[in-house]
């Protein structure tokens, strides 16, 4: 079923209730997604997006019986990646011919994902195409987040549709902010801003002020995933300002894997000690190998405390920490500290390999970690209280 946003522009996407994964196995989508897709009627017609590949046929069909397909116009592809540009050849062959608008980088990509000749347009910030009585402004949003990415205005009706920026992977058939559960909705977009566009804070800081400066009115933003931002717009563009400046809140988040329970039993002590000098410190605790990944990484990116632990394994570290700490590696996570431990049988490596880890990831480290040999006995326990006493004091003077 079609959604009618309003006089002038429908819905035309498709709502998937069964997705668990996104990215190959990267990204947990818990509560679904939808892969939007918009039709702007005018004098003349321009398509805006279109679906995932494994749905072009029952796109094509819905499309065909929202508008005959030979009356549109202008197909305007805001982003490469087959999410969106996946029903692209499958359209393309009911209207050959028809100009396909994307940016410059977008071109590249749509040839070399599809190798195909379209009629391609490029388009630079600032470019306009004519519809008649209303015209749509390209703006180019470079690495949001790829090169090619771009979001499209629409004058006069101030809709932003913005592709992957403020979107978030959530399935609802009501679609519209002022109509869902505010708190699963703000669940949904930190989790896709934490473990998406974190890598890219700095251009998406710079490409909102761009948009801002160019004083366009925005009465409704139409992302390309999950649900239209209709009451009150300006809030999400305000969160991801917040978000792209070194965001933490005054959290801490506890990572831990364990073969025997040790490594468990020091992250438990470690908070005990915390608490013992801040009862009301904010303190997530997780087993990397048990939780999801993508919601440990979110509770990172909202932390200004990240401890990260596990037993020394064949001299390394045990695979699910691994994980986490490339996945970190590669969101070049700021404004934050960390520090490291674990339990040993023989060698001990993991806490050193793990320190110097989070350091390359661009974590302040706090100290040198704690290891503890075998199992930890009651004087262990003491010593792991202690120390967690101890980086409560630091931590209590970080500001969040």
């Amino acid at each position: 079923m079609n959604i009618k946003v309003n006089d002038n522009v429908t819905w035309v996407g498709k709502v998937d209730w069964e997705l668990r994964k996104f990215h190959g196995e990267e990204l947990s989508t818990f509560r679904g997604s939808s892969y939007n897709s918009y039709l702007v009627r005018d004098e003349k017609t321009a398509l805006i997006d279109t679906v995932w590949m494994p749905f072009s046929k029952e796109y094509i069909e819905k499309l065909s019986a929202e508008i005959e397909l030979d009356k549109i116009d202008y197909v305007i592809a805001n982003h490469a990646e087959m999410d969106h540009s996946g029903a692209l050849p499958a359209l393309m062959e009911k209207i050959p011919g028809k100009p396909v608008y994307c940016t410059q980088n977008g071109i590249r990509s749509l040839k070399g994902h599809y190798h195909k000749d379209w009629n391609f347009i490029a388009v630079k910030t600032g470019d306009k195409l004519s519809l008649g009585r209303k015209e749509l402004i390209f703006i180019e949003a470079k690495m949001l987040h790829w090169p090619d990415s771009m979001f499209t205005y629409l004058s006069g009706d101030n809709i932003l549709f913005s592709n992957d920026a403020f979107g978030q992977h959530f399935a609802n058939e009501m679609m519209f902010n002022d109509l869902v559960d505010e708190h699963e909705l703000y669940e949904e977009a930190i989790k896709y801003y934490a473990n998406i566009l974190t890598p890219f804070a700095n251009f998406i800081e710079q490409k909102i002020n761009e948009l801002l400066d160019l004083k366009l009115p925005v009465n409704m933003i139409c992302p390309s995933h999950g649900i239209i931002w209709r009451n009150n717009p300006m809030q999400i563009i305000n969160k991801y300002l917040e978000w792209a400046r070194a965001y933490q809140e005054n959290q801490i988040t506890v990572v831990y894997d364990t073969m025997w329970n040790g490594t468990r039993q020091i992250a438990e002590t470690i908070i005990d000690g915390i608490k013992s000098k801040d009862k009301k410190a904010d303190i997530k605790l997780y087993n990397s190998a048990r939780h999801d990944i993508n919601t440990i990484i979110t509770e990172i990116f909202k932390s200004k405390t990240v401890l990260i632990g596990s037993p020394t394994v064949n001299r390394g570290i045990l695979i699910s920490t691994a994980a986490l700490i490339e996945f970190i590696k590669g969101l070049k996570f700021k404004n934050k500290n960390a520090a490291a431990f674990g339990s040993f049988g023989w060698s001990g490596e993991s806490v050193k390999i793990i320190t110097e880890e989070l350091a390359e990831a661009g974590l302040e480290i706090l100290n040198e970690g704690i290891k503890i040999q075998w199992h930890p006995g009651s004087e262990d326990l003491i010593k792991i209280f202690e120390y967690g006493r101890d980086l409560g004091d630091k931590i209590k003077e970080i500001a969040p």
